[in-house]
Parts: structure tokens; sequence; C-alpha cells
């Protein structure tokens, strides 16, 4: 069930009133995908940029200062750049999955983009099932990693991919306990209904301590799926050189650069949805003033971009032997723990309600 009207419906509805139905729905999902090809591009970019910023405020370096006033458009110069560059590649690389394997991983990252409730209306598709439809889609991008690290016929990608591989489907597991625990306090898969429920308070304070634990878990295990430092085994620049895309070049190697950004904002956005509220201000301004709700999901998403950001900037890099053993011998067990715990704490309703 809907909780309201999202920006698919609304856009279709406008456009049945200057065209037949069928021909509307079909314009309607494509000006809807062209919005969130735009909020990709620009929320990549910038990304980056920040990026580069915070990498230079914990260095004690200025960071991109040139192009635009304070660096803002170093990275669309850096686009045109790459869109500039020639697509060379292996001669003995397998071309249909070599030039594959970047799509996977791109589109994989919008359809994400596509279920957050940035406002209360501004949502591509509510669906009953958006927990599971974000877990399962974003474990698609490891299948372009995988084509990438093969299909370029070079052994240190195929060495990254396989790493990949590996390591995302480790900290798969931690990923989907965690917001599972969640789930069964909230009692829902539906992204908008698990706002709805923190109305009354941040599921993160309504959860007690095993929310606050899941919380923690879930963005180590998040760090870790998008291949980040300390986690960036899969890119290990001193042993792979640039890992799984090493043999990429102008756009191809783009989208992969970008989907790394866009994949730590669909991170912090599941956070920021199951764990924060997402659009919901503590003050409830936002119920009154709907579109502050962009503003207050952007925040919160941002701050946990940041403390990523940090995570990369501060811990040395993790052996392959160290990366699976937190998985296995210390994050799964506390998982299960948890939700054992968290299950106890809703069968004895004593959630906290504010």
């Amino acid at each position: 069930m809907n909780i309201s009207l999202n920006i698919t419906e609304t856009i279709q509805e406008w456009l049945i009133g200057f065209m037949p139905e069928g021909v509307a729905s079909i314009l309607g999902m494509s000006i809807v995908a062209l919005i969130y090809l735009a909020i990709f591009a620009v929320a990549g970019l910038y990304l980056v940029l920040l990026e580069r910023k915070v990498a230079a405020w914990f260095q004690l370096r200025i960071g991109p200062n040139r192009v635009g006033y304070w660096g803002l458009f170093q990275t669309m110069a850096d686009a045109l750049k790459l869109v500039s560059k020639e697509l060379t590649g292996t001669v003995k690389a397998d071309k249909f999955l070599y030039n594959l394997a970047p799509y996977f991983v791109i589109i994989s990252s919008l359809m994400a983009l596509a279920v957050f409730p940035f406002t209360k209306e501004f949502q591509a598709f509510d669906i009953n099932i958006g927990i599971f439809f974000l877990i399962a889609i974003s474990s698609v991008g490891v299948i372009g990693i995988l084509l990438a690290g093969w299909s370029s016929n070079n052994k240190f990608a195929l060495i990254g991919a396989m790493r990949s591989g590996v390591q995302t489907i480790s900290y798969e597991l931690s990923i989907g306990l965690s917001l599972l625990t969640m789930v069964l306090l909230t009692g829902s898969l539906q992204l908008s209904e698990i706002v709805e429920t923190q109305k009354e308070g941040w599921l993160i304070l309504q959860g007690h301590v095993p929310a606050v634990i899941a919380f923690m878990i879930y963005m180590i295990a998040g760090t870790a799926e998008t291949n980040r430092a300390p986690f960036d085994m899969v890119e290990a620049e001193s042993e792979l050189g640039a890992g799984f895309h090493t043999e990429y070049s102008g756009m191809k190697f783009a989208y992969f650069f970008l989907a790394e950004f866009i994949n730590m904002f669909i991170i912090a956005a599941i956070a920021t949805t199951v764990f924060f509220g997402a659009w919901l201000s503590p003050f409830g301004i936002t119920e009154s003033i709907p579109w502050l709700g962009v503003f207050w999901f952007l925040g919160k998403t941002l701050m946990l971009v940041f403390l990523m950001m940090w995570f990369r900037w501060t811990f040395p890099r993790l052996r392959v032997d160290q990366l699976l053993t937190l998985e296995w011998k210390y994050l799964l067990p506390i998982n299960l723990v948890n939700i054992v715990i968290m299950a106890i704490i809703v069968w004895l309703n004593l959630t906290i309600k504010f």
C-alpha cells in the first residue's frame, strides 16, 4: 500500500490530461529516468570533489582550488577530460563482456536510487519490498566487477575481481542481517512505512542498544561493500595497480569511478532511511514545510558519507586474512546475537516512544 503519491505517479497523472494513458505512462517513466540520471551525474561529480576536499583537510592541504570558485568546477573539468580520452583495451580481451561490464555497475547503482524517499512525495517507486530490493540490486554490481576483471585478460584485474567477489559475498551477510534487525523493529520492508514509524523517534533511538550495534556493523560492512579503504583490497594500488579496472580508460573508467561514489551515497542513504528517519526533521518542521525534507535527507546522508571518508583517511588497509576474519569471526556472530536480542525487545514491546 502506498502511503503517498510518489513522483512517478504525479507526473503520469499530469500527462494523462494531454495524451493517452499508455503513452503518458511510458513518457512519465522516461522523464523520471532522466531526473534520476541528472541526480546520479551531479551527485557523482560532487562526491568526488567532496572526497578530494576531505582528503586535503585531513592532510592539511588546500585541495582543488583553481577551476571555478573554491575549485567547484574541478570535477566537471575532469569529466570533460575523461570524455575526450581514447577508449583503449587489450587485444586479447573478451570485447563483448569487456564493454558490457561497466553498465552492470552503473545501472545497478541507478536502480537503487529510485526507491529512496528523498521526501514524502519525491520517491520514484515505493515498493513493498524496498529493503529486499536494495539488498538484491546492490548485489548485481559485483557481477560487473567480476566481468571486468575476467574479460580484461589481465592478471592484476582478475585478482582484483576475485577479491571483490569474496569481499562482497562476505560482507553482504552483515549488511543484510543488520537491516533485518531493524525490519524486525518496524515490521515492514517498505521504505515509506519505515520512515512513517520514525515520526515518534528515529529507529536508532527506539531500538535501544541493538539498534546502535546494528548501525555500527552496517557502517563497517557498508564501507567494505563499496571497496573503500581500509577495505580496498580490490583496488590495492601498491599490489594491483587499479585492480579490476586496470585496463579501462576514458568514460568506461569513469563509470566505475562514479559508481564507487554513488554506491557510497547509497550505503549512507540506506542508513539515513532505516536508522535516522530519512527526510524527517527531529523538530517536526518537515511536516509543515515538506520541501525541507530534501535538505534533511541529504544533510544526514552527507554526514554519513563524511564518516566513510573519515575511515579512508584514518585507518591503514587490512590484509585479506584480516578482512575475512573481521567478518566471519566477529561481525557475523555479533549480528546473529544482536538480531535475537532485538526480537526479544520487540516481543516484550520494549521500544522507546517519544
